[in-house]
């Protein structure tokens, strides 16, 4: 017994070691990083589809304008995913779509954007808007610059889906036009994926018309090769 305070005591000592190493490593990370992992375990650097941030509510995408892209501090996968997210957000701003129908959205696997049906498809169809053959040509740049696979998302609701049956018809077959479209114009199919969701993951309860509008949406999901396998990926 006379010694159990040693034990105690080494405990402590570890203990402050590990704390103030802490402390020197926070010290040490870059506040571009730090807001990055903040965003990260405040759930807000995740592709939950119930996420919907748009672009000025995510620290992972305000971040990316002030972050060198050759900033020997982060990883090759950050350095990556901040040059994705950069395209994007560009992408977006230039071609002046709503914030309320797109958002990024990032994590360790990959980098995501939501863009609302409404803007790329005509009602209740597959067919594209012209709005969404910019977007199109955009993730097609964003495919050929570089290596990555694509899953594509698509979600639907029964409101707009009378003619392909149910939800689960219409947001496949947007989920295939969008896969088909890259294909056609050089993406290997081998670097594509779909998923239909139907109406299965909505962003907000769907009571009213504005809520099935916000539901109503395809996601872009571009991550690296070796992740395919990963179940975050679907």
């Amino acid at each position: 017994m006379s010694g159990a305070w040693k034990v105690a005591y080494a405990d402590f000592v570890t203990a402050m070691m590990a704390f103030f190493l802490l402390l020197w490593v926070l010290n040490m990370v870059p506040p571009e990083t730090k807001a990055g992992l903040a965003a990260y375990f405040s759930g807000e650097r995740n592709f939950d589809s119930s996420a919907t941030s748009p672009i000025s509510n995510n620290p992972f995408i305000q971040n990316t304008d002030k972050i060198d892209a050759r900033d020997l501090k982060i990883t090759e996968v950050e350095r990556s995913h901040y040059a994705i997210a950069q395209k994007i957000k560009q992408m977006l701003m230039a071609d002046a779509v709503p914030q309320n129908s797109s958002g990024i959205s990032a994590d360790d696997v990959g980098v995501q954007l939501r863009v609302n049906s409404d803007i790329m498809f005509k009602p209740g169809s597959i067919s594209l808007q012209p709005e969404g053959l910019k977007i199109l040509d955009d993730v097609l740049k964003i495919m050929k610059e570089y290596n990555l696979y694509l899953v594509v998302r698509g979600h639907a609701d029964g409101s707009e889906s009378q003619a392909f049956g149910s939800p689960w018809e219409l947001s496949g077959a947007r989920a295939a036009s969008v896969l088909h479209f890259l294909a056609d114009h050089g993406v290997k199919p081998t670097r594509l994926r779909g998923v239909a969701y139907g109406e299965t993951r909505p962003l907000k309860p769907g009571i009213s018309e504005e809520s099935r509008a916000v539901n109503r949406r395809v996601e872009f999901f571009f991550h690296r090769p070796e992740v395919m396998s990963y179940s975050v990926v679907y």
